[in-house]
């Protein structure tokens, strides 16, 4: 599924980088510093959240590596102690690797989380909760009021007394869904979705005939609104900002191809019959 990926990944990435990262995730143990909640934000919010981590959650999580066997660099002794410089290169760290072996797959992994993100929609829709949990059979298991999960990095219970569940697609994750170690924080459970090899990647310049038509950055919106998206989830999905997303917007609904309602403080949008019929019919004509 990988090979392809991984072969231009190991020839692609930085080995220094890879050493550090890889010396912090032995045995499929990832710190759950490494993935602070404001990474949903994106990475550069997710980055910052990292360079703020108290240095008693550092202490705490970089104390459970020596346990998943080998020692420790010294340099991880100044990380667990919250020194700057070490914080400051384990970020430089995360972003060089994600530039040289995310970002060139970034259009891939969007796409299969758009067709995640729709199958999840639909059964959420036509179930409720429990048919969007039974959605997950065979990775997981719904067993009323338990979540049943197989083959996790370390066993666990969770109870979530009313705290929620995040649910995270992951496009790189692999047969098992991985959980946070530490059950005090915000419950968040990273699924892998399932691969489609098949499935068409557009490229960069989006539907061509819709991007001639339009302008390349409006028929980005027009495709990435899929089952719904505010003002500011476009911002980050296209890369843009939410001024320049509410001027766009502001033509495709003039032209009838989306509909806006305010949704508490929130403007959502959606596609309406002909923005889907404009994107279906470039997508046949480039068949």
């Amino acid at each position: 599924m990988f090979g392809q990926w991984r072969r231009f990944a190991m020839r692609s990435c930085n080995r220094a980088d890879l050493d550090m990262l890889m010396s912090l995730t032995p045995g499929g143990y990832y710190p759950d510093f490494l993935t602070p909640a404001d990474s949903e934000f994106g990475l550069d919010a997710g980055l910052d959240a990292l360079l703020r981590t108290p240095r008693s959650r550092l202490h705490r999580d970089i104390d459970l590596l020596p346990r998943r066997g080998g020692s420790l660099p010294s340099w991880m002794g100044l990380l667990a102690d919250g020194e700057r410089e070490s914080l400051d290169h384990l970020a430089a760290a995360i972003r060089s690797h994600h530039r040289t072996v995310v970002a060139p797959i970034w259009h891939t992994i969007r796409a299969h989380v758009e067709a995640d993100r729709s199958k999840r929609v639909r059964a959420l829709l036509e179930g409720g909760c429990e048919g969007l949990l039974r959605s997950f059979l065979p990775m997981m298991r719904w067993q009323p009021p338990v979540l049943e999960i197989d083959d996790v990095p370390f066993e666990q219970t969770l109870q979530l007394e009313g705290r929620g569940l995040l649910l995270v697609p992951s496009f790189l994750s692999w047969q098992t869904p991985d959980v946070l170690y530490d059950v005090s924080l915000p419950p968040v459970l990273v699924y892998p979705m399932e691969h489609d090899l098949t499935l068409s990647v557009r490229n960069k310049t989006g539907n061509a005939s819709v991007a001639a038509l339009i302008g390349f950055t409006r028929a980005a919106v027009l495709e990435s609104i899929g089952n719904g998206r505010t003002t500011s989830e476009l911002a980050r999905h296209v890369g843009t900002s939410a001024s320049s997303i509410s001027q766009h917007t502001a033509v495709l609904r003039e032209a009838g191809l989306i509909h806006t309602s305010r949704v508490g403080k929130a403007v959502l949008h959606t596609i309406t019959p002909l923005g889907v019929a404009l994107l279906d019919s470039d997508a046949s004509a480039t068949a």
